[in-house]
C-alpha cells in the first residue's frame, strides 16, 4: 500500500523512495512494444534521461515540451524532467500548426520532445511548419523569431519491432537531436551532479503545465506542483485501494491528467505497475494487454469501455483479472456500468470527477460504494480537499438538495495560469476558491451530482471543447463574417461540435469547405461535425444570442432526439 509516502514529497524523491522499496516489481510494461522495467531499472532510467536533460543545458525552472502519444518514453520524460527541476509542457497530440505555435510560444518552451508520426499526424512536418529554421539549425541551436526560447528538439524514432524502446536512431530530422543520443549524453553529468540538483526542487515549485482548452478563446496552461501532483495520485489510488500487488492498464492519453496523474502517479505512489497497452487508444489491444499482462485494474471514458464490450472478439479475452478502475471524463450511463461490473468483472469500479486546475480529481466514489451512487453521483471530496456550492447570483452558499456552482479549495489546486494573471484571478478568488464553472448538488451525506455547466462548454468523448476557442479560429476564416459554437447530443461522444456560420457579403461556401478549413489546423475533436449556414442568429430582446434556442433547433433539424434523451437520461 501507500505506506509512508508523503503527499508533499517532490516526485524525484517519491521515486526513489518507491524504487527502494519495490526494487524488483514491475514499474511499467509497455504491452504494444514490449518494454518492461522494474522499480529499479525504471529509476536508473529516467535518471539516464535526467542527467541527459541536464547535459543539454536544461536548468532548474526551464519548461520541456512533449509532444507525443503513450510512449515509454513519456513516463520516462514525465518523472526525468520532475528529477532536475524543469516544468514538462504536455502538447495534445491531436494538435495541429495553429495550437502547437500557439502552445510553444505562450509556454516559452525552452525544448520539445517528439514522435516522428502518427496515424495522419506528421509531427515532424508541421512542427517545421511553425518553425522553418529548424531545417537549417544545428541540433540544440534553434533560433526562431517566433519562439526565442525554443533550442531543443529530441526525436523519439518509430520503435522497432522487438526492441522494447524507441528504435535505431537512423533517419533522425535535420536540427533535431535523436532521443537515443541525448539519453548517451548522460555520462557528462555525475550522479552526484543529478542529486544536487533533485535537493533544489521544492514540493510548491511547479512541475507540469497542463494547457485546458479557455473560454477566453486560447488554451491555459494550469501549473500544476509536485505536491498538487503526487497528492492527487496518492488519493485516487488509496480511492481504489491500489497496492504494489496491481497492475493498471492505462489507454488513456498521458497528456491529459486522467493519464499522467491518477495512471502514472497514481501506480508509483503505490507501488504499482503502469501497463501501456498502446500509443492510442484501441479496443483490441486494450482487451489483449488486460489479459496478458493480468491487469487488476483498467481507466477509460465510457466510450472506451463501450468499445471494448463491444467489439467482437471480447468474449473470447480472460479479464477476470479485473477488479477496479475509474470511469471519468463525462456522465456514465448506468447501463454501461453495470455491463463493466457484470462482463469485466470490474466491481470495485470508481467515478471521479475534477478539473485540471485541480490535478485534477476532486470527488470520487469509494469501491464500497453502491452501483447507483457510483453512477448517479460523482462522489466525496478526496481527503484535505474543501467543497462547497453557491448560487452564482447570490454568491451566498447552499445547502443540501439545492443546486449551485461548484467551487474546490485545497493544496492540490493549481498555482495558476503561465502568464495569465487576469484568468488567474477569474478562475481563483481571493479566498483561493478554485470557481469550477459546473453546477452540482450535494446530498445529506456529501455525494456531489453533476447536473449542468455555467461555462459554455462541450464534453466530446472526454474532451473539452469551449466554443469560443473554436468561434476565434472560424474568425480567421476570409469569408465568414460571424460564427457560433454549440454542443449538440451525440449517441457516440456523449456531444459533438457545431457551428453556425454567417458569410460575409458576397461570399460562397458549403459545410464541407469549412470543415476542410479546420482540418489540419485544429485538432480533429474540435472540428465541426456539423455546419449550420445562416443568416443570423437566434436572439433576446436586448440582441442577446440565445445558444440554448440553436440548441433546439439543431435537436428538430438534424433528428437528433435519440441522442438527445440518452443524454438526459
Amino acid at each position: 500500500m501507500a505506506g509512508s509516502i508523503d503527499p508533499h514529497s517532490t516526485i524525484g524523491d517519491m521515486l526513489d523512495r518507491q524504487a527502494a522499496r519495490f526494487a524488483g516489481c514491475d514499474a511499467l510494461v509497455h504491452a504494444e512494444t514490449g518494454a518492461r522495467y522494474t522499480y529499479a531499472e525504471f529509476r536508473d532510467a529516467v535518471e539516464g534521461v535526467a542527467r541527459g536533460l541536464m547535459a543539454l543545458g536544461i536548468e532548474k525552472g526551464q519548461h520541456v515540451g512533449i509532444w507525443a502519444t503513450n510512449y515509454s518514453e513519456w513516463v520516462l520524460t514525465q518523472f526525468a524532467t520532475a528529477k532536475i527541476g524543469a516544468v514538462l509542457v504536455n502538447v495534445n497530440p491531436a494538435y495541429r500548426t495553429h495550437e502547437l505555435a500557439y502552445v510553444l510560444e505562450q509556454s516559452e518552451a525552452n525544448a520539445l520532445i517528439l514522435i516522428g508520426k502518427f496515424r495522419n499526424s506528421d509531427y515532424v512536418a508541421m512542427l517545421n511548419e511553425v518553425a522553418p529554421e529548424l531545417k537549417d539549425s544545428r541540433p540544440g541551436e534553434l533560433r526562431s523569431p517566433r519562439f526565442p526560447y525554443l533550442r531543443h528538439i529530441i526525436y523519439i524514432p518509430p520503435p522497432s519491432a522487438g526492441s522494447g524502446q524507441g528504435g535505431g536512431d537512423g533517419g533522425v530530422p535535420a536540427g533535431m537531436l535523436s532521443w537515443g543520443d541525448m539519453v548517451a549524453r548522460h555520462s557528462e553529468v555525475s550522479p552526484a551532479r543529478l542529486a544536487a540538483r533533485q535537493a533544489e526542487c521544492r514540493p510548491d515549485d511547479p512541475v507540469n503545465i497542463q494547457y485546458t482548452s479557455g473560454t477566453t478563446g486560447n488554451p491555459k496552461g494550469a501549473m500544476l506542483t509536485h505536491h498538487n501532483l503526487v497528492a492527487n495520485g496518492l488519493y485516487v489510488g488509496d480511492c481504489i485501494e491500489l497496492t504494489e500487488s496491481d497492475r493498471l492498464c492505462v489507454p488513456v492519453p498521458f497528456y491529459h491528467c486522467f493519464g499522467c496523474v491518477m495512471g502514472n502517479l497514481g501506480c508509483v505512489t503505490h507501488g504499482a505497475a503502469i501497463v501501456i497497452p498502446s500509443e492510442h487508444f484501441d479496443p483490441l489491444k486494450t482487451l489483449q494487454a488486460v489479459e496478458r499482462e493480468r491487469c487488476t485494474a483498467l481507466y477509460g471514458v465510457p466510450t472506451m469501455f463501450i468499445a471494448q464490450l463491444g467489439h467482437p472478439d471480447f468474449g473470447g479475452f480472460d479479464v477476470s483479472s479485473l477488479r477496479t478502475g475509474i470511469m471519468a471524463g463525462s456522465p456514465c450511463p448506468i447501463e454501461v456500468m453495470r455491463q463493466v461490473i457484470e462482463q469485466m468483472g470490474t466491481d470495485r469500479i470508481t467515478i471521479a470527477y475534477g478539473q485540471t486546475e485541480a490535478s485534477p480529481v476532486i470527488t470520487q466514489t469509494l469501491t464500497t460504494d453502491s452501483i447507483e451512487r457510483r453512477v448517479a453521483t460523482v462522489g466525496k471530496a478526496l481527503p484535505g480537499v474543501e467543497a462547497r456550492l453557491v448560487d452564482p447570483e447570490t454568491g451566498q452558499e447552499v445547502g443540501p438538495g439545492v443546486q449551485g456552482e461548484l467551487h474546490t479549495r485545497s493544496n492540490m489546486v493549481m498555482r495558476g495560469y503561465y502568464n495569465m494573471p487576469d484568468a488567474t484571478a477569474a478562475a481563483i478568488d481571493a479566498d483561493g476558491w478554485l470557481h469550477t464553472g459546473d453546477l452540482a448538488t450535494v446530498d445529506a451525506d456529501g455525494y456531489y451530482k453533476i447536473t449542468g455547466r455555467l461555462k459554455d462548454m462541450i464534453i466530446r468523448g472526454g474532451e473539452n471543447v469551449y466554443p469560443r476557442e473554436v468561434e476565434e479560429f472560424l474568425y480567421t476564416n476570409p469569408k465568414v463574417s460571424d460564427v457560433q459554437v454549440i454542443g449538440v447530443p451525440d449517441e457516440r461522444f456523449g456531444e459533438e461540435v457545431m457551428a453556425w456560420v454567417v458569410l460575409k457579403p458576397g461570399e460562397s461556401a458549403d459545410a464541407e469547405e469549412i470543415r476542410d478549413f479546420c482540418r489540419g489546423r485544429i485538432a480533429h475533436f474540435k472540428v465541426p461535425r456539423y455546419v449550420k449556414l445562416a443568416t443570423e442568429f437566434p436572439m433576446t430582446v436586448t440582441g442577446k444570442i440565445q445558444k440554448f434556442r440553436m440548441r433546439e433547433m439543431a435537436v428538430e433539424e438534424l433528428g437528433l432526439e435519440v441522442a438527445s434523451r440518452i443524454e438526459t437520461a
